[in-house]
């Protein structure tokens, strides 16, 4: 039977028991002035973003400038150039940006051989009067504007590629290296590279203006064609230039099915802190994971999905559903990693 989370929902906001709880419940951190946020892989895009933004950058300009720099790095299996391919060895990419002064939005998806999608996402939102385009016409509008299709697979992600095709299955006759005396060459091995894996980022800028970017390559070898949260506005991030701006990394689909950035900042809306609302998250995702298959044997998901949050006032957090982590912050006092709530030790 499946745990209830009533109890832990209120040990979690039972201010009689914070003492107990400061494992679950980090530090909330403020700032005044440019602040900007990312998931633990942004350590670099939150102080390039914040470089950016006190040379008077605008946020969504800074925050994207800051995730280029994961973007274009190779030993970042998770987003942009380097990112592990779909089952057909091939990368797609996926990257949406929010714009809170407009309330604007744009994005892409399953988009192959450009290697910044989230600069191809601005650009659907400043030249066109469409929010999301995808496959072969978002890689033709990205080269009508003057982008370079390139080969995204590196040599490292092929060789991972090529071995989780090589031990997907023993029932196959693609084979691993191995020995005369190996008996199971696939089972074992079968989801060792499986993973999910984005960067988020939010910023704060001079002005006082929020916006948003969330970039991947998305889950290793999916099915071709699959879509994860990270280009849907409200899942794989949200803003609003009142109230705050939220984003997610891990499990796209249980995100998708919650619409969960739209729900934390709505939750921000309604007076809860951003860890508060990032919790918040965890808990729906938690109560709307009813297959057995995605629940561990406590009936709790198996899974996981982290979401990172500031509000106006520059106060940032983030929550996951399950265990602990960091994510990056960077403000006047530098660039560093916070702990991060959490649903499920």
């Amino acid at each position: 039977m499946k745990k209830s989370l009533m109890n832990r929902r209120d040990f979690i906001r039972n201010s009689a028991v914070a003492g107990a709880a400061t494992a679950l419940r980090p530090k909330i951190h403020s700032a005044t002035g440019p602040v900007a946020i990312a998931s633990r892989n942004g350590l670099g895009a939150v102080a390039r973003a914040v470089e950016e933004i006190n040379a008077g950058a605008d946020a969504l300009d800074a925050v994207i400038t800051g995730v280029n720099l994961v973007e274009e790095d190779p030993n970042d299996r998770t987003v942009g150039y380097g990112g592990l391919p779909n089952a057909d060895g091939v990368v797609e990419l996926d990257s949406a940006v929010m714009h809170g002064p407009t309330g604007r939005a744009g994005a892409v998806a399953s988009l192959q051989g450009i290697k910044y999608p989230s600069k191809v996402a601005r650009l659907v939102l400043q030249r066109t009067d469409h929010v999301l385009l995808v496959a072969k016409g978002a890689q033709d509008f990205a080269r009508m504007h003057g982008f370079s299709i390139e080969n995204l697979l590196t040599g490292e992600a092929r060789e991972i590629w090529v071995r989780w095709r090589e031990t997907l299955s023993n029932r196959d006759d693609y084979l691993p290296p191995h020995g005369p005396d190996d008996v199971d060459l696939g089972q074992a091995m079968k989801r060792s590279y499986e993973h999910w894996g984005t960067i988020h980022c939010s910023a704060i800028d001079l002005q006082g203006n929020i916006s948003s970017v969330t970039t991947t390559s998305g889950l290793a070898f999916k099915i071709p064609g699959r879509v994860g949260d990270s280009p849907i506005i409200g899942a794989g991030l949200y803003c609003d230039n009142e109230v705050g701006a939220a984003g997610s990394t891990g499990r796209g689909e249980a995100n998708l099915e919650n619409c969960s950035s739209f729900l934390i900042v709505e939750r921000m809306r309604m007076g809860d802190s951003p860890q508060d609302a990032c919790l918040y998250a965890c808990e729906r995702i938690a109560q709307n994971t009813h297959l057995a298959r995605l629940q561990n044997q406590a009936g709790e998901p198996a899974f996981n999905v982290s979401f990172y949050a500031l509000n106006k006032a520059g106060e940032v957090a983030g929550a996951r559903i399950r265990g602990a982590a960091q994510m990056s912050v960077a403000d006047k006092n530098g660039a560093r990693h916070i702990d991060m709530a959490y649903l499920y030790a």
